[in-house]
């Protein structure tokens, strides 16, 4: 009795970049905020490309908070959703192909971010990586910290709750908080 032959490493990454890429271009303002992603294994990290239009104080300058902000709310709930896809994707279940038509599952909701700013942010490129502290099926909690030259020194860090997506196992109506009928 013979095993089937692993896939070659190649045919993996790609798979695991195409579905990243699919989800990163279904957030719009992702890509208006120039922020990319850096894979290894599971792992992300993101990356916020500096651009001027980045800039909230010309006079210092300075990142402005709300892109800080932004940045490590997206690196969060990034983070979530790999970590909650990634099973669906090593598996074969979700088709990268399907991803970047648009089959794409939900992402996870905010309840609630709160930021703290340790530093201004300099005029380059900042990093973020989030850890998921606990994720469950309806809540998840999950920290991320940013920095720029030095992971020692952070920019900022960020604790935020997340409403995880409801699959369809449960019926739309239901995901969409309508009172599903009961049989009588």
């Amino acid at each position: 009795m013979s095993r089937a032959s692993p896939e070659p490493m190649q045919v993996v990454k790609q798979r695991r970049d195409a579905a990243l890429t699919a989800l990163v271009d279904s957030v719009p303002y992702i890509r208006f905020l120039n922020i990319s992603f850096d894979r290894r294994g599971d792992e992300l990290t993101g990356v916020l490309n500096f651009e001027q239009k980045l800039i909230g104080n010309p006079f210092l300058p300075a990142l402005h908070g709300g892109v800080t902000a932004a940045f490590l709310e997206v690196t969060a709930m990034m983070s979530l959703n790999w970590l909650h896809l990634w099973p669906k994707i090593e598996s074969g279940e979700l088709d990268p192909a399907e991803m970047a038509a648009g089959h794409l599952p939900r992402h996870p909701k905010t309840i609630d971010f709160t930021v703290d700013y340790l530093r201004s942010g300099l005029p380059r490129d900042a990093y973020a990586r989030a850890t998921v502290s606990r994720a469950g099926r309806r809540f998840a909690s999950v920290r991320v910290e940013a920095w720029q030259d030095n992971k020692d020194r952070l920019l900022a860090q960020a604790t935020g709750h997340f409403l995880m997506p409801q699959g369809t196992e449960n019926g739309e109506e239901q995901a969409k908080g309508e009172v599903a009928a009961k049989p009588t």
